[in-house]
This record gives C-alpha cells, sequence and structure tokens, in this order.
C-alpha cells in the first residue's frame, strides 16, 4: 500500500505507561507506536504514528492524513468527549477514520460516554487495552482493501 495509515493520538496519550496504569496499563506510548508497526507490516500497511496535547494540531494532522494517508485510527483522548473541531475535521476528509480507546468509556464517568467524533467515523473500537490500536488497524485494512 502506497498511502501510510496515521495512528493519531490526542491529549495525555504521551503519559502512558504513568498515567492511571490500573486503567490504561503499563505500556507505554513508544511501546504502542513499536505494536503497531508490527501490526501494520503484517497487514502489508505503513504507519505514520503521532501524538499531540494541542487539539489544533490534531486537526492540521487529519487535514494532511485526507491528502497522504489511505486512512486514520484515532485516539483522541479527551476530545472525543469536547471537539466539535475534530468532528468537522474528520467529516471534512474522504479517508476513513475509525475511533479507539484503550479503556472502554462506556464503563467509565458518564461525560466519557458521549463522543463528538463518532458519528464522523467510521467505527469505533474501545476496551480492549492498547490491542484496540491493533484492532483499529485491521479494521481499516479491510475498509480500505
Amino acid at each position: 500500500m502506497s498511502k501510510p495509515i496515521f495512528v493519531l493520538n490526542g491529549p495525555n496519550l504521551n503519559m502512558l505507561g504513568k498515567r492511571e496504569p490500573g486503567i490504561y496499563g503499563g505500556k507505554t506510548l513508544a511501546d504502542v507506536e513499536q505494536e503497531c508497526a508490527a501490526v501494520a507490516a503484517e497487514l502489508g500497511l505503513t504507519v505514520e504514528f503521532r501524538q499531540s496535547n494541542h487539539e489544533g494540531v490534531l486537526i492540521d494532522w487529519i487535514h494532511e492524513a485526507g491528502e497522504r494517508a489511505s486512512g486514520v485510527a484515532i485516539n483522541a483522548g479527551a476530545f472525543t468527549h469536547t471537539s466539535i473541531a475534530l468532528h468537522d475535521a474528520i467529516k471534512a476528509i474522504s479517508v476513513p477514520v475509525v475511533e479507539l480507546h484503550i479503556s472502554n468509556v462506556h464503563a467509565r464517568e458518564e461525560f466519557r460516554h458521549h463522543s463528538m467524533i463518532a458519528p464522523a467515523c467510521k467505527g469505533i473500537i474501545c476496551g480492549f487495552g492498547t490491542q484496540s490500536y491493533a484492532l483499529a488497524l485491521h479494521a481499516l485494512k479491510s475498509t480500505i482493501a
């Protein structure tokens, strides 16, 4: 596949391995990036793995994905529940986007039960720990194949 999958990570995901390990596990974001690269290689894909704590940067990357990527896997973190701007950015591109979460957001605080970006995405994967990233890559592979 000539175009990569963008794997985008939002706020506080740079703290994986330190932040609430009972919820998010002990793996770091670097560990997740290595796992994504390995799964992508098995699937015949390439990934560009990125993280930002800034909403505008994520929006810029989504716009870039519309030009350079074959799909997007996004863990938007807390922006999932608040960002109409991310929703609009996803709607503005034509490549498939899969929303993902490490934890089961529906088994957590009520404010996490609603996703502002879900209506703009192809699908949602949550609750499978860092394996949610691999599942998102598999979903995108079947969607773009």
